[in-house]
């Protein structure tokens, strides 16, 4: 069964804790939050003060996607803010096996991730240490960018390169009930959708129907 991770991007930020307790009700099994430093990703968003106040809100599973330039900088601000899960960029950790060992260390789950046009092939050096890989479906920098369709083939190429390994595959970027199946099939796990969830009438029915319309390699 597929992991699904609304992104807090999409959010209203003035009703930020009910928005959070919103998605937990609702089923979702992560919560993403992406922070950008306005470098490695032309935005600027969220940083380790808002993670350590939704902390004490929720039980959710925390995975902090930082697209920031120097990665390492900013690992124990946000071990000591709450997060479970620190996913760092291939293109911006100069040294990825120390990063991400490092991240382990801190009893959390070490990700790394890869731009739309980062290859694979430099992962297969760093398998051992890794707990998730997030293939970016679009380019980082902001929401409601579509879906690159040249993704599934890579997603579908991760999955071959991970064999038995029991590594998630997470997708981010343009997910929606459109093209959920495809993502799936192709081998991606977890899930990151920000205003397919956000953005409905009801959150609750769209996680459902989410987790009714992705392929089920199980079944």
């Amino acid at each position: 069964m597929i992991k699904i991770s609304p992104s807090i991007l999409a959010a209203d930020f003035s009703r930020l804790r009910q928005q959070v307790e919103l998605v937990e009700t609702a089923g979702a099994d992560m919560l993403h939050i992406d922070v950008m430093d306005g470098l490695f990703a032309p935005n600027l968003t969220l940083g380790p003060a808002l993670v350590e106040c939704i902390r004490k809100y929720s039980n959710l599973e925390f995975d902090c996607h930082l697209m920031v330039e120097n990665p390492d900088n900013f690992i124990n601000m946000f071990v000591k803010a709450g997060a479970d899960i620190i996913t760092v960029h291939y293109e911006a950790a100069k040294h990825l096996q120390r990063t991400l060992n490092y991240i382990r260390s801190c009893n959390l789950k070490a990700a790394v991730a890869l731009n739309p046009s980062t290859p694979i092939e430099g992962l297969k050096y760093v398998l051992d240490d890794l707990d998730m890989i997030l293939i970016m479906t679009v380019n980082p920098g902001y929401s409601c960018q579509r879906f690159i369709p040249a993704m599934l083939d890579k997603v579908r190429e991760l999955k071959k390169m991970l064999g038995s390994r029991k590594i998630d595959i997470q997708v981010d970027g343009g997910i929606n009930l459109e093209n959920l199946y495809a993502i799936t099939e192709a081998g991606a796990n977890v899930v990151v959708a920000g205003n397919a969830i956000y953005m409905s009438e009801f959150p609750d029915k769209t996680i459902q129907t989410f987790r009714e319309t992705a392929y089920d390699a199980e079944a």
